[in-house]
């Protein structure tokens, strides 16, 4: 898919992975509608990626919340026309330091659910349809190892995530045949806030800058090797395999 011209709506866009794949589809001529809680930091990416030469809109708004999802795709939709490209980004930790299932509360089981999987599954299921009517569009879940490995502590954040890994190989399986490619990456640890806050005492220097991720996502979307329904590890992909 040649990104120049394409409209894409990119959740969570206000930084670390989110706010790096903004400024990536940017330079390469996607026009975007950036969604995000904070208002104040997601106008400083649409206006960075506005300094450059590119076209983006910052529309603040929770995922989370299911009173906000018409909203947001009815806005990118006028401001952008249809979507070509969805990016599902945005994500709950939950409390720091992280805890194990017996001191979880429900709420916070409740509250990954909802940002990282119903808020998902609600916007794609505006937005798709669109692209099923089109024969074409390209649905990202950004995933977690934490998705497929059992680490201590957690347990909400991950429950989350292997879900949206399976809600992505649900949308192939039924949109598959009308155009619609989805599928998950997995963009491995990064030197991000969310990061930090999960693991302080990490070796920052060992981490991945989200900038060069969100250059390895990009070009899975444009080269379009990726089998829909799979989920990739970004750190092992090579262009041109899924």
């Amino acid at each position: 898919m040649n990104l120049s011209g394409k409209a894409a709506v990119v959740t969570g866009a206000s930084r670390g992975l989110g706010a790096a794949l903004a400024v990536e589809l940017g330079a390469r001529g996607a026009r975007l509608a950036l969604v995000a809680r904070g208002a104040a930091e997601l106008e400083k990416v649409a206006a960075r990626i506005r300094d450059q030469g590119g076209a983006a809109h910052a529309l603040p708004a929770d995922i989370a919340e299911k009173t906000a999802i018409h909203g947001v795709a009815g806005a990118a939709a006028a401001l952008l026309g249809p979507i070509d490209i969805l990016i599902h980004n945005a994500s709950r930790l939950g409390p720091t330091p992280l805890r194990l299932l017996l001191d979880t509360d429900c709420e916070d089981l409740s509250e990954a659910l909802e940002t990282n999987l119903v808020g998902p599954f609600r916007l794609t299921k505006i937005i798709a349809g669109s692209m099923a009517l089109r024969g074409s569009g390209v649905i990202v879940h950004v995933s977690s190892d934490a998705s497929v490995a059992a680490y201590p502590r957690w347990g909400a954040y991950s429950v989350s995530k292997a879900a949206l890994d399976h809600l992505g190989r649900l949308w192939a399986a039924e949109l598959g045949e009308l155009g619609v490619c989805a599928f998950s990456v997995d963009p491995g640890e990064m030197d991000t806030a969310m990061h930090a806050d999960a693991m302080p005492d990490a070796d920052r220097a060992t981490l991945a800058a989200p900038e060069a991720v969100a250059r390895r996502i990009a070009d899975m979307i444009e080269v379009g090797a990726i089998l829909n329904g799979t989920r990739v590890e970004a750190a092992s992909w090579k262009e041109g395999r899924a």
